[in-house]
């Protein structure tokens, strides 16, 4: 990687363009142009061209990029695996609809199985749905990330799962829980986009003189 320091607005977009190259070999594409790219996650070749540069010289003029060594590049530099193993605890109502998405594989791996508290009420999962009570034998070897949809006991919950090595939440509860050092949590608040979002809209339309 380059000695300059990456802008937050760069790493940002770095998953992005590892999630398309994936899904771009998936399809069998071997090299692809930076304008070929901007097209695929509509942003500008200009920007994709100066994101890459902080990572090296990755490309050929009139060649373009060579898609596995994108891939290996990228996946080196986020830390992240195409096999990672992520399993999602609480199968209600959100979280059978992020069973039913789980479409992230091509960046971070993929959902192999849930746990609930009443798997027998889960119908139709695209994956198997283990009761809480057999985390112990069930949670898949070398797991380290869970996606938290529970609404009760949700300390019990987390202190569990860090027992057996999970160490990254993504929490899609209300309920505050605390963590050791070194556990990484991802809060997913959507009310709280959305008040953020109304605020930014407000904000511009009176900038604009609309309100």
């Amino acid at each position: 990687m380059s000695d300059r320091k990456v802008p937050k607005a760069t790493l940002h977009r770095y998953p992005v363009y590892l999630k398309a190259l994936r899904k771009l070999k998936a399809e069998g594409v071997d090299k692809i142009m930076s304008r070929e790219l901007a097209d695929y996650v509509s942003i500008e070749a200009t920007t994709i061209r100066r994101d890459f540069s902080f990572l090296g010289s990755l490309g050929k003029q009139g060649y373009g990029y060579n898609v596995d060594d994108l891939i290996a590049i990228f996946s080196d530099e986020l830390g992240v695996s195409f096999d990672e193993k992520i399993i999602l605890i609480g199968a209600g109502n959100l979280g059978r609809a992020l069973l039913n998405y789980n479409n992230w594989h091509h960046i971070v791996g993929e959902i192999v199985c849930a746990f609930d508290i009443h798997p027998e009420n889960v119908k139709d999962s695209p994956v198997p749905v283990y009761s809480l009570e057999e985390l112990d034998c069930r949670i898949p070897e070398g797991c380290r990330i869970a996606i938290l949809c529970i609404s009760r006991d949700v300390q019990q919950t987390v202190d569990l799962l860090v027992g057996y090595g999970i160490r990254g939440f993504v929490n899609f509860t209300t309920e505050h829980f605390q963590v050791p050092q070194g556990i990484n949590v991802r809060h997913v608040d959507v009310v709280s986009s959305i008040q953020e979002l109304v605020f930014e809209t407000n904000a511009l339309d009176k900038e604009k003189g609309v309100m």
